[in-house]
C-alpha cells in the first residue's frame, strides 16, 4: 500500500466535516447516502482504484459504521480490517470467510497468519472457537512456527478459550504448553504466561507443573541487568509486564513443596524487594511505576504466602517507606496491602510500628480514599495493647471524617470498643461518645449491644445510668441518646435515685423534656420507660399517669403510641403492687446472639474475599429492647460455645461479580473470566496440599476456585469448638439449592460412640450474585481421633450442578490446652512417661527454612505451650499441654530438636497414649 498523500485524507476529513454540519437527521442521512452511493461505484465500476484511495474510502465507511448505519457492501475491499471491525459474532457473513481465514492461517506468509488469528480472537465466537479449535493448539506448539505467530496464537487461543473452556487440549498438550515458559522468545513467553494463568484457574491439578518453570524464568527475570534483556527492559526495568504475569500466576498455588524451588523463590522475592531499595536509575515516572508494578505484585505474593516470617517482615517495612510518598496511589496501595499483612500472624507486630504514621495520614492526607484505607489499616492493625489509643483516634478524626466512611467508621469503632473491652465502663463511654459525635450514623445494631452489655453486666450498671443521665442533659442530644437513655434509666434508674441531682422526678422530667422532639419510635420506647418508673418508683405514679392519660397520647394518630398509652394507664391504675412489680421486674441477662454489626459493615465495603476478612472479629448483639422486641439480623440458638463465652465468627465481604470492564482492562496481564466448568473438578488437590496450613491455624481461605471462596474462622476452648464458614458467589449468577453437609468418617471408636459430635446449622439455600452466606458449626471432642470430617457442598449454577467435597480442618490438637511447667516438673513428668507405648519419635528433613522465630509460631500456633529456659541445649524447643476430651485429659510433652548442620529436626512426643502420640507426631511433623 503506498504511503498516505501529503493532504492526509482530505476527502475523509471534508466528508467528516460535512457530517459534523449537518443541521438534521434528515441532512445526515442524505449525505451518507449520496457518500455510500459513490464509495460503491468507485468498487464496482473503478479498476484504476489505488492503496491510497481504497483506504480513503474503507476509512469513510468504517466513519459510517461508526455513526450506526448498517454496511452491506465493500467486504473484499475492506479485508480483515472490515471483518474484525464490521462483522459481528453472529452474522451470516462467518460461514463464508471461514475458508479464508483457514487458507490464511495454513500460509508460508506469517503476515497472513498473524492477520487470520487477530482476526478470529477480535470475533471470539463459539463457531470459530469450533472451526479453529484444533489448528490453533497445533500451531502453538509447533516447532516449525515462528516466534511472532506463536505469540499470535497464544493470546488466539486464551481468547477463544474465555468463550470456549473445552477448546484446549489435555493429555500431552498440558505439558507443551507448560514449557511454552520455557522459550527463548521474551515475547512467546508473556503471551503463553497470561494463557497458562487462566487455564490454571480452571484446573490447577492439570498445570502445577508451571510452577517450576515459573519460578525458573522469573529467576532469570529479577538477576538480570537491563542490558541482558535489552529488548525488553522498559525504563531500566527488565520485562516488567512478564514478571508481574509470572507473579501472578504463582498466587493461584501454594507454596512450592520443593525445597529447591522454594529457595529459589525465595532469593527472587528478596531480590525484588532489595532492588526497590536501589537508588533509582531514573527519574522518569515510568521507572519508578514500572519497579513499583513488580514490588506491588511480589508482596502481594509474599502474602498469599503467608509462610516467609522475614519475608512478611521486610514487605511490611518496604510498604512502610511508601505511607508518606508523594504518590497518593502509592500511599493507597501501601496501605491496603499493610491491611493485610496485620492479619499475619507473622507480621502484625511489624505492622503496629507504623501506627503512629498511619494516624498522621489519617489527619492529614487530603485525598478521602487514602484516609479510607489508613482508617481500615488502624482497624486491622488493632489489638489488646493499643485498642484504646485507636478507638480514640478514630473518635477523634469522626468529627470531622467524611460523610461518606462515618457510617462504617462507627461500626468498626464499636465492634474494636467490645473486642477489646477490659473495662466496660470505658466501653460505655465509647458508645455514647459514638452516639454524640455522629448520632445519625450509629445504626439500631449498636445501641442495641450497649444495652445488652450494660443488661448482662451489673458491674456497669450504676455506671452507665450515671453516665446517659449527664448526657442527656446536653441542650442538643441526639434521638439515639435518648434511646439509649430511656432504656438504662427504666431498668437501672433506682441505683442513681438516692442522689437529689438524679431523683426519681428529675430523671422523668430530663427525659419527658426530649418526648416532643422524638420520632413515634423514641416515642413508644420512652412510654414503656415510664411505666417501669411507676414500678421503680411509685412516688411519681401520678405525675407518669398525667402523661399517659393526656390527648397527645390517648389521641394519638399513631396507633401505637394509643395504644401503649391505655394499656400503661390501664395497668398502673387496676394492677395490685405485687402484679406490677412481676408484670415489670428488670430485665432478665439476654442470650448472647451473633452480631449483624459486622454484616453491615461487609455491606458498606463489597470485594473480594481475603484473609485479613476471614480474621475479623465479631460480636454478639441484643436480642430484644426492654420489652420492645427487636431481632438481631441472624438469630442463632445458644450453644455451648455460646455459654463458653467463645466470641462468634466474622462475616466475609462478598466477593465483587466480573464487570465487562474488569473482563477488558488490565494494564499488566490478560484477566480470566469466569467458566462454567464443575467445582468437583476443580482444585481438590490443591487443598489436599493447603489443609497441612491449618494445623497451626484457626482463619484463613479454606478453598477457591473461579466460582466458589469458601473461608473458614474457628476458635476452641478444652473440649468444644466453633467452626464458621463462609461461602462467597464469585460470580454475577446466583447459587440456587445450595447446601453444605459434614460427614464423619471413621469418627468412632470400638464401642461405637462418636469420636467427635458435630452440630451443624444449615446454610441458606440461595447465594446471590456476588454475596456470602454463613454456616457454623459446634463440635466436641469425645475421644481421640485422626480422620478430619468431610464436608459435601452442592449448588446450581447456570442451571448446571456443581459438586465440591473437602476435609474440615477439625484436628485432634485443636483441643489443646497450654500448660505452664518449670524445668523440675517438666523432666519428673518426661521420665514418668517413659514407656515403649507412649513415646512417638521421628527423624525428618527440614522442607523449610530452619528458622527459630518460625519454628515458635508454628508450635504456638500447634496449641501446646512453649516452655522457655527447660531444655538445657538453648536451641531445643520443649512443650506442654493437655488435649481436652469429654470425659478424659490427656497430658502431652513434646521436644524438639533441631540440626541446623544436617538440616534435620528430631521430633519427640510423650503422652499416656499411644494414639494421640502417633497423631501429634504426624500432624506436627508435617510443619516444618
Amino acid at each position: 500500500m503506498p504511503a498516505v498523500r501529503g493532504d492526509g485524507m482530505r476527502g475523509l476529513a471534508v466528508f467528516i466535516s460535512d457530517i459534523r454540519n449537518c443541521k438534521s437527521k434528515e441532512a445526515e442521512i442524505k449525505r451518507i447516502n449520496k457518500e455510500l452511493a459513490n464509495i460503491r461505484s468507485k468498487f464496482k465500476g473503478d479498476k484504476t482504484l489505488d492503496g491510497y484511495q481504497k483506504k480513503k474510502y474503507v476509512c469513510k465507511l468504517l466513519f459510517i459504521f461508526l455513526l450506526g448505519h448498517d454496511i452491506d457492501f465493500g467486504h473484499m475491499e475492506a479485508g480483515y480490517l472490515f471483518i474484525s471491525v464490521l462483522v459481528n459474532a453472529n452474522s451470516d457473513l462467518l460461514r463464508l470467510i471461514v475458508q479464508s481465514i483457514r487458507n490464511d492461517l495454513s500460509s508460508r506468509n506469517p503476515i497472513h497468519v498473524n492477520l487470520a488469528l487477530q482476526c478470529i480472537a477480535n470475533i471470539g465466537s463459539k463457531e470459530m472457537a469450533e472451526a479453529f479449535g484444533t489448528e490453533i493448539p497445533k500451531l502453538l506448539i509447533s516447532g516449525d512456527t515462528i516466534d511472532v505467530v506463536k505469540q499470535g496464537a497464544a493470546l488466539c487461543l486464551l481468547r477463544l478459550f474465555r468463550t470456549t473452556p473445552e477448546i484446549i487440549p489435555s493429555g500431552e498438550w498440558t505439558s507443551r504448553i507448560i514449557h511454552l515458559l520455557n522459550d527463548q522468545h521474551m515475547g512467546v513467553v508473556t503471551a503463553a504466561t497470561s494463557l497458562i494463568d487462566a487455564l490454571v484457574k480452571k484446573n490447577p491439578d492439570e498445570y502445577k507443573g508451571c510452577v517450576s518453570l515459573a519460578v525458573s524464568r522469573l529467576s532469570r527475570i529479577v538477576t538480570a541487568s537491563y542490558t541482558d534483556l535489552q529488548d525488553y527492559t522498559y525504563y531500566f526495568v527488565p520485562a516488567p509486564w512478564l514478571s508481574v504475569k509470572l507473579l501472578r500466576l504463582l498466587q493461584n498455588y501454594p507454596p512450592p513443596e520443593d525445597p529447591g524451588v522454594r529457595g529459589r523463590l525465595t532469593e527472587c522475592l528478596e531480590t525484588i524487594l532489595n532492588k526497590a531499595q536501589e537508588p533509582p536509575k531514573s527519574k522518569k515516572v515510568q521507572h519508578s511505576n514500572a519497579k513499583n508494578a513488580v514490588l506491588f505484585e511480589a508482596i502481594s505474593l509474599i502474602i498469599h504466602m503467608d509462610s516467609e516470617p522475614q519475608l512478611l517482615v521486610r514487605a511490611c517495612n518496604q510498604l512502610g517507606q511508601f505511607l508518606q510518598h508523594r504518590e497518593t496511589n502509592l500511599r493507597y496501595l501501601a496501605l491496603e496491602s499493610m491491611c493485610v499483612l496485620a492479619t499475619s500472624e507473622f507480621s502484625h507486630e511489624a505492622v503496629k510500628k507504623h501506627q503512629e504514621t498511619v494516624v498522621t495520614a489519617l489527619k492529614t492526607e487530603r485525598d478521602v480514599s487514602v484516609r479510607q484505607r489508613a482508617v481500615d489499616l488502624l482497624y486491622a492493625m488493632c489489638d489488646k495493647t493499643n485498642a484504646e489509643e485507636i478507638v480514640q483516634e478514630m473518635l477523634n478524626y469522626l468529627e470531622t471524617a467524611d460523610y461518606s466512611i462515618r457510617e462504617e467508621m462507627v461500626l468498626k469503632v464499636a465492634i474494636l470498643a467490645e473486642k477489646y473491652a477490659t473495662d466496660y465502663t470505658w466501653y460505655v463511654d465509647v458508645i455514647l461518645n459514638l452516639i454524640r459525635i455522629a448520632g445519625d450514623y450509629v445504626s439500631e445494631e449498636v445501641w442495641y449491644r450497649v444495652i445488652q452489655i450494660v443488661v448482662n453486666r451489673e458491674d456497669v450498671q450504676g455506671y452507665a445510668a450515671k453516665t446517659v443521665f449527664e448526657t442527656l442533659q446536653a441542650p442538643a442530644c441526639h434521638e439515639n441518646m435518648v434511646k439509649v437513655g430511656g432504656y438504662i434509666l427504666g431498668e437501672f434508674g433506682n441505683l442513681i435515685a438516692g442522689d437529689q441531682r438524679s431523683s426519681p422526678i428529675v430523671q422523668f422530667q430530663l427525659l419527658h423534656s426530649k418526648y416532643h422532639l422524638c420520632s413515634a419510635t423514641t416515642r413508644a420506647l420512652l412510654l414503656s420507660t415510664y411505666i417501669k418508673f411507676v414500678n421503680l418508683f411509685p412516688e411519681i405514679k401520678q405525675t407518669i399517669q398525667d402523661v399517659l392519660s393526656s390527648d397527645n397520647n390517648l389521641r394519638s394518630a399513631d396507633a401505637e403510641l394509643q395504644q401503649r398509652a391505655s394499656e400503661y394507664l390501664q395497668l398502673s391504675s387496676i394492677a395490685s403492687t405485687d402484679v406490677l412489680a412481676t408484670v415489670l421486674e428488670e430485665m432478665p441477662p439476654f442470650p448472647e446472639r451473633e452480631s449483624s454489626i459486622l454484616a453491615i459493615l461487609k455491606k458498606k465495603k463489597p470485594g473480594r474475599v481475603s484473609e485479613s476478612d476471614v480474621k475479623e472479629h465479631k460480636m454478639p448483639v441484643i436480642n430484644s429492647a426492654h420489652g420492645d422486641h427487636v431481632e438481631s439480623a441472624t438469630p442463632s440458638s445458644v450453644t455451648s460455645a455460646d455459654l463458653l463465652g467463645l466470641s462468634t465468627p466474622p462475616s466475609l465481604p462478598p466477593t465483587k461479580p466480573l464487570s465487562n470492564t474488569d473482563m477488558l482492562v488490565d494494564v499488566f496481564g490478560d484477566p480470566y473470566g469466569p467458566a462454567t466448568n464443575n467445582v468437583a473438578n476443580n482444585g481438590t488437590s490443591a487443598v489436599e496440599d493447603h489443609l497441612k496450613k491449618f494445623v497451626c491455624k484457626n482463619n484463613g481461605v479454606l478453598f477457591e476456585n473461579e466460582l466458589l471462596q469458601i473461608g473458614v474462622k474457628a476458635e476452641f476452648r478444652q473440649n468444644l469448638g466453633r467452626i464458621a464458614l463462609f461461602y462467597g458467589n464469585k460470580t454475577s449468577v446466583t447459587f440456587s439449592g445450595f447446601s453444605a453437609d459434614v460427614i464423619l468418617i471413621c469418627l468412632f471408636s470400638l464401642m461405637d460412640s462418636a469420636q467427635l459430635n458435630m452440630q451443624v446449622k444449615p446454610a441458606d439455600t440461595t447465594i446471590e450474585a456476588g454475596a456470602q452466606v454463613q454456616q457454623y458449626i459446634n463440635a466436641e471432642c469425645i475421644e481421640d481421633f485422626s480422620e478430619l470430617p468431610l464436608m459435601n457442598v452442592q449448588f446450581t449454577y447456570n442451571n448446571l450442578p456443581q459438586q465440591l467435597s473437602l476435609k474440615l480442618p477439625i484436628t485432634i490438637n485443636k483441643f489443646f490446652e497450654p500448660t505452664e511447667m518449670n524445668s523440675e516438673s517438666f523432666f519428673a513428668r518426661w521420665k514418668n512417661l517413659s514407656s515403649a507405648n507412649q513415646e512417638v519419635q521421628r527423624i525428618f528433613k527440614a522442607v523449610q527454612p530452619m528458622d527459630s522465630e518460625m519454628a515458635k509460631a508454628k508450635l504456638l500456633g500447634f496449641g501446646i505451650q512453649l516452655l522457655e529456659g527447660v531444655d538445657p541445649n538453648p536451641d531445643n524447643f520443649v512443650c506442654a499441654g493437655i488435649i481436652h476430651m469429654r470425659s478424659t485429659q490427656i497430658g502431652c510433652l513434646l521436644r524438639l530438636e533441631p540440626n541446623r548442620q544436617a538440616q534435620m529436626y528430631r521430633l519427640t512426643i510423650r503422652t499416656s497414649k499411644e494414639s494421640i502420640s502417633k497423631e501429634l507426631s504426624e500432624l506436627l511433623g508435617n510443619q516444618f
